[in-house]
């Protein structure tokens, strides 16, 4: 059985599984947002940072890439996946349905946000995220990072993201 999985942030660029095709696609009613605390990968407990996460929003559009999982490599890649992103519940995991620019549809696999998380912190102005982003440091490496290589790579695939944009800006700034 094939399997896509929707990237929109880390996957992006650090898929971590192998890759058989990738295409962009859109995710209808859920919008890119930093608004889930990393206390984990890009931040602490004590000075959390923010990662990406797909916030519910009713007549949004998500654009990022439709990922197909390479043939018999399914079973682990989901283990992966769940290890990665189920690390502190603050993601849900389900299976939406993702359209292609030349109209095609597949079901992929898509971590979402939970919004009755602590780690949930939707809302949170542009210069809030950056004033964080720019300080938080986790496990995998300074929050910038995270930032610059999402904001970097969607331009690549040409689906640039004006609020990451600024955020790189303002970021940089701040960080120096």
């Amino acid at each position: 059985m094939t399997m896509w999985v929707f990237g929109y942030g880390s996957l992006l660029w650090n898929p971590g599984f192998p890759v058989a095709e990738a295409r962009v696609a859109t995710l209808g009613d859920y919008a890119r947002s930093f608004c889930m605390r990393s206390i984990h990968h890009r931040g602490s407990v004590a000075r959390p940072g923010l990662v990406l996460a797909l916030d519910h929003a009713p007549g949004a559009a998500c654009r990022g890439l439709g990922l197909r999982v390479a043939p018999g490599v399914e079973d682990r890649t989901l283990a992966y996946l769940r290890e990665r992103e189920l690390i502190s519940s603050a993601y849900l995991e389900r299976e939406l349905p993702v359209r292609f620019d030349d109209g095609g549809i597949v079901i992929a696999l898509v971590y979402v946000i939970d919004p009755d998380h602590g780690q949930y912190c939707g809302g949170l102005s542009l210069e809030d995220q950056a004033q964080i982003i720019a300080q938080a440091h986790g496990d995998r490496g300074p929050n910038t990072e995270y930032l610059y290589n999402t904001a970097s790579h969607l331009h690549e695939i040409g689906l640039a993201d004006p609020d990451l944009d600024w955020l790189s800006d303002r970021v940089r700034a701040l960080a120096g």
